[in-house]
């Protein structure tokens, strides 16, 4: 047992919290002794005349030297550079002076703005709701695309991932989802972006409107691996900061695979032991600690909505095969379905959102099982239709598969600048359903 003597002892023993020295740098780590810091602790870089020149967080411990992670690159690192411990977790700022702002992972903004206002800085971590705390997913998050609410629709609270390889659309859906769906607040990251698809995003995807009611987390692809996974949790505290106002809140994290990728290669300079395609063991922890941050809590909610870049559109890819372990459901971006320049190019019948039977109605489920039938029907005779091998009259449950067709393509497509009404979407789609298809041999 620990007397107060021994404990008055202990801390006359204990080293006083100074300066210490980088010894060396390995990769895109730095190695420093001399000091005393704790995992997560931010600290500052400064040169041997004791100017500050970048910033850095302590990733891991070897015996009694110190790894860090600059937030900056290492251009200004030199003999004789020294490491200043600041106490304190990485701060970022929240408020509603952040709405309508784009900052980077360390909270700083990057919008040519100036500075933020109605803002106070807190600890970029932050445990998630205890399990048993978070009430039931039981409300509809309407996001105005036809596609996503009429079959896949999306409970206020629910993490989802849209998986999909490149250049089929996925920005393009999350500014759609990001201006009309039914939430309070936004809070886009963009992580691992081209600078200029990033412009692009906020200018002409997310547009006026958009930004508005939106925060933007922003770290492009030529920054180094730990701002990247910083922005991925800063977006996530941002949002819980609108949900413990009572807000309910859509995160965009555009895309988690580059957050894998990011972590994976700080694990790997780190000396943690690689695994399937080279991921390392935090990889796989670091996720579902990002995705467990989503969810309803009593005062509000964060629906969480993740992009996972398959390569070669290969879905059983490690992180999107983890990703989909952890997820209430999934949106599948189809090539195919983009090629005959039907946006968006979501494939139904490969999409699933596990909550949906406990947020809409016993009819709109109803007709949503009757559409995925009815595309079932039809895929698996797509080929004989576009032969000309199949003859009408064969089947009556494929005829009308065959003349309804046209019908549900159109209802599925949508501009990017259109947004429709719960109501109007699932009336639409009765109507569809209930119609004398075209009979025979359309495809």
């Amino acid at each position: 047992m620990r007397t107060p003597a021994l404990a008055a002892a202990l801390q006359r023993a204990k080293p006083i919290r100074g300066l210490g020295r980088i010894d060396e740098m390995t990769g895109s780590i730095l190695v420093a002794r001399g000091i005393e810091a704790a995992l997560g602790e931010h600290c500052y870089l400064l040169s041997p005349r004791g100017q500050i020149i970048g910033d850095a967080v302590v990733i891991g411990f070897r015996r009694e030297q110190i790894l860090l992670a600059p937030f900056d690159h290492l251009s200004g690192i030199a003999p004789g550079c020294m490491v200043e411990p600041t106490a304190t977790p990485l701060r970022i700022p929240v408020g509603q002076g952040l709405l309508g702002r784009a900052i980077n992972a360390l909270g700083r903004p990057v919008d040519s703005r100036g500075g933020l206002n109605k803002v106070r800085r807190i600890a970029v971590e932050s445990p998630p709701p205890q399990a048993l705390s978070r009430p039931r997913i039981d409300q509809p998050l309407v996001t105005g695309i036809r596609a996503i609410d009429a079959a896949i629709t999306i409970g206020k609270g629910q993490r989802m991932g849209v998986f999909a390889g490149s250049g089929v659309g996925k920005s393009t859906l999350l500014g759609m989802l990001a201006r009309g769906a039914n939430a309070d607040v936004s809070v886009i990251a963009l992580i691992g972006e081209r600078g200029r698809e990033a412009k692009e995003f906020v200018d002409d995807i997310l547009g006026d409107e958009g930004l508005k009611r939106s925060v933007l987390v922003i770290s492009t692809s030529d920054e180094p691996a730990i701002r990247k996974v910083h922005a991925a949790a800063a977006a996530c505290r941002i949002a819980e900061f609108f949900r413990d106002h009572g807000r309910d809140v859509l995160l965009l994290m555009d895309s988690i695979t580059r957050v894998a990728m990011a972590e994976r290669e700080i694990g790997l300079a780190a000396g943690q032991p690689p695994t399937t395609r080279g991921y390392t063991p935090s990889v796989f922890a670091l996720i579902p600690r990002l995705l467990e941050r989503a969810g309803r809590a009593p005062s509000g909610s964060i629906t969480g909505i993740y992009t996972v870049l398959v390569e070669g559109d290969d879905m059983d890819e490690p992180v999107a095969d983890h990703m989909r372990s952890i997820l209430d459901g999934h949106i599948v971006l189809s090539r195919a379905i983009a090629h005959r320049n039907q946006y968006p190019a979501i494939d139904l019948l490969a999409s699933t959102s596990r909550v949906m039977s406990s947020v809409v109605d016993p009819a709109h489920s109803k007709l949503a099982g009757e559409l995925r039938r009815t595309m079932a029907t039809y895929a698996e005779v797509e080929d004989l239709v576009r032969i000309g091998a199949y003859r009408s009259g064969t089947s009556p449950e494929v005829d009308r598969a065959v003349g309804l067709n046209p019908k549900i393509r159109d209802f599925l497509a949508q501009r990017e600048d259109e947004s429709y009404p719960l109501a109007a979407t699932t009336e639409q789609l009765a109507r569809i359903l209930t119609s004398a298809g075209a009979q025979g041999g359309r495809a």
